[in-house]
């Protein structure tokens, strides 16, 4: 019960691994608002986790959406101790190919969803006077560059660095801010990654990803269970010397 008492509000958490989140911190007593864009989706996965969870309507590149959201777990809470970022967008193609409709989009979700959703928690968690923690979502991609993934990429270095940024200015109110750069998850967003794959690269259906999985060290692709312990770990006390880093979650597919 390492989040006993505590509120948190999780992003993008109605499927995936912001759910899996969201299962694994009402486990260790935190009370949970599944926030996504999708409210019919957050109800229904809130209701298979149990009291400990709450639906709230979020739509992270609409800042009024954003207010309502950290105004709604303060008036059901009496604040906020916990954020995490999980709502993302992926999407790859050729340089060549990128269209600014999906470079705007993913910026926008990604990069901006992130630090407008950072900023107002961090408000929320200043004016409240017990500090908290924030966790931001990266990935194996924002340490690198891939020849078909530049803007998702991108995105996730963006991430990577105002999770650094942040840290440092947020620390001097209370407020730990780290982030969890998992590899290949598997799940059901990753059938729409192969089948970009499968178009740009000429494979057959399901060949990028048996590729991918057998390519990490430990030998497959991680499941969402597999980034619990990270997530909880950085909302716990257990981290609160830690501040402006990100863990590589991903089998051993990145090393620094």
């Amino acid at each position: 019960m390492r989040l006993k008492g505590k509120s948190a509000l999780i992003t993008g958490s109605a499927r995936g691994i912001g759910k899996a989140f969201a299962a694994a911190y009402v486990a260790e007593g935190a009370v949970v608002a599944i926030a996504d864009i999708n409210l019919q989706a957050a109800e229904a996965a809130a209701a298979e986790i149990g009291p400990g969870a709450y639906a709230l309507h979020l739509d992270v590149t609409q800042q009024a959406s954003i207010d309502a959201a950290v105004t709604a777990v303060e008036e059901r809470t009496g604040g906020l101790d916990i954020l995490i970022n999980n709502a993302a967008l992926f999407d790859l193609a050729p340089i060549v190919d990128i269209t600014r409709e999906s470079y705007d989009r993913l910026f926008q979700i990604n990069v901006a969803g992130t630090l407008f959703m950072m900023q107002a928690a961090a408000r929320s968690m200043i004016a409240r006077g017990k500090g908290g923690k924030i966790i931001n979502m990266a990935s194996q991609a924002g340490r690198r560059g891939e020849a078909l993934v530049g803007v998702y990429c991108a995105t996730k270095a963006a991430v990577i660095s105002l999770t650094q940024s942040a840290g440092l200015n947020l620390i001097a109110h209370g407020i730990n801010v780290n982030a969890i750069a998992p590899g290949v998850v598997d799940g059901e967003h990753w059938d729409g990654v192969d089948a970009l794959f499968a178009k740009y690269e000429n494979r057959p259906l399901g060949e990028k990803k048996r590729l991918v999985g057998a390519e990490v060290p430990l030998g497959r692709m991680a499941t969402a269970a597999d980034l619990t312990g990270m997530a909880i770990f950085l909302a716990s006390p257990e981290a609160d010397y830690i501040v402006a880093q990100t863990y590589n979650v991903d089998g051993g597919n990145w090393m620094s």
